[in-house]
């Protein structure tokens, strides 16, 4: 390797390393410091370079991709306010475990607290959001072998730890000094470098890492077995952020084994699949409806198992809230807690699938226990009930529930959806009925902020390769205009449904819509864009869809299109809530009858 200066030695041997080590994937806002490090992710043949204009957009971006990837992804950008536009993005890779290697360039030390321009104090600047923080060692001329070492050391480790229990983000802090263009600088690299003891042959890592499965122990999984022998009265409850892999498999396996549903959240993984085919009516989806104390009028269960975080549901939260005499056993894979209602009587730390494999092999070897047939048929009828109930009510009214109904129905094999935060994950949620539809199902639910979804929608499209439909309200959208150039700047084809319901809709579920003033004005925000020349500045094909016809035949016909699509369909928040409140009332008045 040569190099004509310290600073491009630098930089070059990091990112080898990087690459060395698996990265893949960098996203790059450009800016003059950051040059040695944009030239080098440029340069190198193995790692794809995402350029986008502004920070945020691209630190969502590289969110998407890797949330998508379940891998990490970099990213990288000039000093200053700059690296203040990541804040966002780095709260919710912590909160919702995403890897990302953030690599902020900065002045020298020199420069610092002098008035110089265009810097700030970028040390440990996220705070506790990121995983580790390092402040690099500046670039040196001629630098011994043992310095080299640490830097491929460095990369090694910074990558390793963007993937640790928990996954996250990791924050590498890098000063340079000028000349950052790779300008020849006598004296400044050794003369020797390929004979220098601070590589790896073969394109290997520096170091390399590996990490091992947690497994439970036999003692933990026949008392779990036991447990559900026990109590006939069961539920598994699959949130947010479950394991992929075979996961779905082993948890609905581990369901027939035992006899129990399993309420599953949109976000899980679990509700739409194969594993659904045979899970033989045991996977629920309709429980935002029913869980309630006025509809479910069946014995409360005895046992939960937890996997994942705290479920998307009102509903369930509040029957979680309320459920202090059932032992409820929380099942991880990395430790954390995830239980805001403090009602975990059990915390298993092991790989959820692992358990649920050894736990079923158990259930399957035992002797069979009396089951609650009669238990699990009537919530087996209470879920049928709700998703006919919906037929009816979507066939009468168009609203928004139907919308996301509609969008899940008319996707085409192994489609990528992304959700914006607020209500449209809060529909899919309530309205998305479990299916065999191999579907990959994403949204921003770390610390559930509406910005940056459009920038993290497209990168989880880059990630996967597959066109992408986002379903996103006006607010959300508004928030992300920008990104929107990502389109064409990263060759993407995205269907972009645009509920607009003129403002911030959410808030009539709550108590301070019966507070007009200053409700409307405060909460709501109308503000009567019209989203139409959007479309038209970043080259998307625009349709307004009022009814529900009309908007199956617009949808259908954007799948097919090569090109991208803005699909803006006004909606009233009030007649929404309206329908959603109906819906209950109808499930609730079909289950007393019954």
């Amino acid at each position: 390797m040569t190099a004509p200066n310290r600073n491009t030695l630098w930089a070059s041997i990091f990112v080898d390393e990087l690459s060395r080590a698996g990265l893949r994937a960098v996203c790059i806002a450009p800016g003059s410091r950051s040059t040695p490090l944009t030239l080098a992710f440029a340069e190198h043949p193995d790692i794809t370079v995402y350029s986008l204009l502004d920070e945020r957009g691209a630190a969502f971006f590289a969110l998407g991709l890797a949330l998508a990837n379940e891998s990490p992804v970099a990213l990288v950008c000039t000093s200053g306010t700059a690296a203040a536009n990541f804040y966002p993005t780095i709260v919710e890779a912590n909160y919702a475990q995403v890897p990302l290697l953030v690599l902020t360039t900065d002045r020298p030390h020199e420069l610092r607290h002098s008035g110089a321009n265009q810097t700030i104090d970028q040390v440990k600047m996220f705070g506790d959001h990121v995983r580790w923080f390092v402040e690099v060692a500046p670039p040196e001329a001629n630098p011994p072998a043992t310095t080299l070492r640490s830097l491929r050391s460095l990369a090694c480790r910074a990558l390793a730890a963007t993937q640790g229990l928990p996954p996250g983000p990791v924050h590498l802090n890098f000063p340079f000094r000028k000349p950052l263009e790779p300008t020849l600088v006598p004296g400044d690299v050794p003369e020797r470098l390929a004979d220098a003891p601070w590589q790896r042959p073969a394109g290997q890592p520096f170091t390399q890492f590996s990490r091992g499965q947690l497994l439970p122990s036999n003692q933990q999984t026949r008392t779990l077995a036991e447990a559900i022998q026990n109590a006939p009265r069961g539920l598994i409850l699959c949130g947010p952020r479950c394991p992929g892999g075979d996961f779905p498999q082993a948890v609905t396996r581990l369901a027939q084994a035992a006899g129990y549903p399993i309420l599953a959240d949109a976000l899980s993984g679990v509700r739409f699949g194969r594993h659904t085919v045979e899970a033989e009516g045991l996977i629920f989806g309709g429980y935002e409806t029913f869980w309630r104390p006025d509809t479910l009028r069946v014995e409360s269960p005895e046992l939960m198992l937890r996997f994942g975080a705290m479920p998307i549901s009102a509903a369930l939260n509040d029957y979680l809230a309320s459920a202090t005499g059932c032992r409820i056993v929380q099942i991880s894979g990395d430790g954390l807690w995830q239980d805001d209602l403090q009602t975990t009587t059990d915390f298993i730390w092991a790989d959820p699938a692992a358990v649920c494999a050894m736990v079923t092999e158990q259930l399957q070897q035992a002797t069979p226990r009396p089951n609650s047939t009669g238990w699990l048929a009537a919530l087996q009828q209470v879920e049928r009930q709700t998703w006919q109930t919906f037929a009816h009510l979507r066939a009468e009214s168009f609203f928004e529930g139907a919308i996301l109904a509609d969008v899940v129905e008319l996707l085409p094999e192994a489609a990528l959806l992304y959700v914006a935060s607020s209500l449209p994950v809060r529909h899919l949620d309530q309205f998305a009925r479990p299916s065999s539809a191999n579907l990959r199902v994403f949204a921003n639910r770390g610390a559930s902020g509406i910005d940056g979804t459009i920038a993290s929608a497209l990168g989880a499209a880059a990630a996967i390769g597959q066109p992408l439909t986002l379903v996103i309200g006006d607010l959300a959208f508004y928030h992300d205009l920008n990104s929107l150039l990502a389109l064409r700047r990263c060759g993407l084809k995205a269907t972009i449904v645009l509920i607009n319901n003129n403002g911030g809709g959410i808030f009539h579920r709550l108590p301070i819509a019966k507070f007009d003033p200053p409700f409307t004005e405060l909460f709501v925000t109308p503000h009567g864009l019209d989203f139409a020349p959007a479309a038209s500045i970043f080259g998307l094909e625009y349709s307004l869809a009022a009814d529900r016809d009309t908007f199956r035949r617009i949808f259908a016909e954007a799948m097919a299109s090569a090109s991208s699509h803005l699909i803006e369909v006004p909606s009233d928040a009030v007649f929404h809530e309206q329908m959603r409140r109906e819906m209950i009332r109808r499930v609730t008045e079909e289950t007393v009858k019954k």
